[in-house]
């Protein structure tokens, strides 16, 4: 009786605290960016036991800290616009996952509340609908040394942050010595999501110029890879579409990421994903990565409507140099 209790109330404390940060974010923006942790708890090793979520605007990722900790809600910061919804693994795995929404109101700070399995099963709000596996899932960062992509198995630290305005929300991480093969390097990543929209907008920047810097997305053997270029070549995309969901009966998702021809070396494919080889630099390159699910309100529903959307977002790229 006293351990029913005892859940009782960190589940009414976990609703009450989804219920604050809802009504803040429905005041606020039209756009959202949240990093929540448990605190209360113990680490053993590699988990964390016991505690209940706050909502924290940074975070230095705990040394105990990996895959399946149970210590960050739902694994790493997450930001989201009323269309979709987007989480970083904020471990070794880096990867980029999408949470997919049938309602277009903002939905992250209920989102895991309930559990760790909650969010993969479909709910009201939605699901996580990408089957990412061992890949980069959609716009994350690796290293690809001709044959492998290399996560961040190894880093001295991760800093993260999250911030929210009237114009667009965001996330930013600040990885310190992240080593791979013979290089050690710091490198920081911020990706931005505005109102209405499927892009985040994702800026990257290596503290040394090395080869392999790589993003990409997720390949499956029955989803054809799609690539065009703008009419001048200063921007570029690649994409899939089709059944690529977690959903219960497996349905269309479409994903691109738009880049700038010039810093690109050239597109490859790994074991799990369709890449793109970023050319060395200490400057900051920026990318755009999308998801569009066939369940979205109001969303895309063919293969056709999503190429239209793609190559309307190409042609403002090209003109304008941004989206």
């Amino acid at each position: 009786m006293k351990t029913l209790k005892i859940v009782a109330a960190i589940l009414l404390v976990s609703q009450l605290t989804a219920n604050a940060q809802d009504k803040k974010v429905k005041k606020n923006n039209q756009t959202y960016a949240e990093l929540s942790i448990k605190e209360g708890g113990t680490w053993t090793g590699q988990k964390y036991e016991g505690g209940t979520f706050k909502n924290v605007t940074s975070l230095k990722v705990p040394k105990s800290h990996w895959d399946h900790s149970f210590f960050i809600r739902y694994e790493g910061p997450g930001w989201e616009s009323s269309k979709v919804g987007y989480r970083l693994y904020l471990d070794w795995r880096n990867c980029i996952d999408i949470f997919g929404k049938v309602t277009d109101t903002l939905v992250l700070s209920k989102v895991g509340q309930d559990g760790f399995e909650s969010y993969h099963h479909m709910s009201p709000w939605g699901m996580d609908i990408l089957k990412a596996g061992k890949s980069l899932g959609i716009g994350s960062i690796g290293r690809f040394d001709g044959k492998d992509v290399l996560h961040f198995k190894e880093v001295d630290s991760t800093f993260a942050k999250v911030e929210n305005n009237a114009k667009c929300s965001s996330v930013t991480v600040k990885y310190d010595g992240w080593k791979t093969a013979n290089d050690k390097i710091n490198f920081e990543s911020k990706l931005s999501i505005k109102p209405n929209e499927r892009y985040t907008k994702h800026t990257i920047k290596a503290s040394a110029k090395i080869e392999g810097i790589c993003t990409g997305i997720v390949s499956f053997k029955e989803i054809p890879l799609v690539k065009k270029e703008s009419a001048n070549k200063k921007w570029a995309y690649i994409a899939t579409y089709g059944k690529q969901t977690l959903a219960p009966v497996p349905d269309n998702l479409g994903m691109a990421i738009f880049y700038e021809v010039a810093t690109v070396d050239k597109q490859t494919e790994g074991e799990f994903d369709h890449l793109l080889l970023f050319k060395p630099t200490t400057k900051p390159v920026s990318f755009y990565l999308l998801g569009a699910w066939e369940q979205e309100k109001d969303g895309i529903k063919t293969e056709a409507e999503f190429y239209n959307y793609l190559d309307a977002k190409l042609a403002v790229l090209n003109s304008k140099n941004k989206i």
